[in-house]
């Protein structure tokens, strides 16, 4: 596994394990919520600074590099939160 994708597996495997959206987690970094989840999709090359988000995340910088174990399943997305859409009564 590239270095992108070991950093895009790590980001979101450590938010959802945290229970942290991704519009949070990308907000707490200073960055643009689609950056974030270019990043979570292996389609954006994270420069170095941008790596400090390990501290955002409260962990060390080489918890980003860390390597799956074999046969791990990649992380499931957490669930968009939206709530279900009101019913409008008709008020008499």
């Amino acid at each position: 596994m590239n270095a992108r994708a070991l950093v895009a597996w790590n980001v979101r495997r450590i938010r959802v394990e945290r229970g942290i959206p991704q519009d949070q987690l990308a907000y707490d970094a200073g960055i643009d919520r689609s950056y974030m989840g270019r990043i979570e999709q292996k389609k954006e090359n994270p420069t170095i600074d941008l790596l400090d988000l390990a501290a955002t995340l409260g962990i060390h910088l080489s918890e980003l590099f860390a390597e799956p174990a074999n046969g791990a399943m990649p992380p499931k997305p957490m669930s968009r939160g939206r709530k279900p859409a009101r019913r409008c009564r008709n008020r008499k």
